[in-house]
């Protein structure tokens, strides 16, 4: 039975009852945090994030994740999805390797190697493939950038984002790779879709149930990358 099966049920509504000098904005972010079932069951099961179920559904329903693999996690801080993929991938078999990056400074995971760096930095990258010790199986994404409110702005930011990942993908991945990256509503844009669509057997977007109702993310899920054409 997997960790997203044996989530526990929704547990009785929680609610704040003194502001304590809170502002409107921060009780409503708190209010919903203690009554969100994956926030819940992300501090019962030790994930360091809500994400991880996420990338479980993700992993169920693709079953990407395997036993002796290379996998890179982009923007992993806080280490949700890294747990997850630690867990699958097992960092003690000969074979697997586990590297997280992101700008943020996270707590260790055992058998994971992490860095701390701008991942548009040339050095950055660099500095990635100089860690990895053969083709990575897999290349995960999971950054985003700061919300503007304006959907257009955040589209063309995130949209940037998933070609930088890309890109890096393409000069690491193993013929038959997966490439998984957060997107907005709508999916990747015409322009790296298609370049998507080359480069891979197969494209698939999918918006998680663990994902909030009311946010527009999704993710793309490239699977069987054709090395030999690039």
């Amino acid at each position: 039975m997997s960790d997203q099966e044996k989530r526990s049920p929704r547990s009785k509504k929680v609610t704040l009852k003194k502001s304590r000098g809170r502002t409107v904005s921060s009780q409503r972010w708190l209010q919903r945090q203690l009554n969100d079932p994956y926030v819940q069951d992300a501090q019962r099961l030790g994930y360091r994030s809500r994400a991880a179920f996420k990338l479980i559904e993700l992993n169920e329903k693709f079953h990407f994740l395997k036993p002796e693999m290379r996998v890179i996690d982009l923007g992993a801080a806080p280490g949700g999805w890294t747990q997850v993929i630690a867990k699958q991938v097992n960092p003690d078999l000969p074979k697997s390797q586990i590297i997280g990056i992101d700008l943020l400074e996270m707590d260790p995971i055992q058998g994971v190697t992490l860095c701390m760096g701008d991942f548009s930095k040339d050095e950055t990258i660099e500095q990635l493939k100089a860690i990895l010790k053969g083709p990575a199986d897999i290349v995960l994404s999971d950054m985003a950038p700061s919300s503007t409110g304006y959907r257009q702005i955040d589209h063309l930011r995130i949209t940037v984002l998933v070609e930088e990942a890309f890109y890096f993908a393409k000069e690491v991945l193993v013929e038959g790779g997966t490439f998984v990256a957060k997107v907005l509503q709508g999916g990747v844009d015409g322009g790296i879709l298609n370049i998507l669509k080359q480069s891979f057997e197969t494209i698939k977007h999918v918006k998680p149930k663990a994902s909030r109702k009311d946010s527009s993310e999704m993710y793309v899920v490239a699977m069987g990358f054709k090395k030999q054409l690039q």
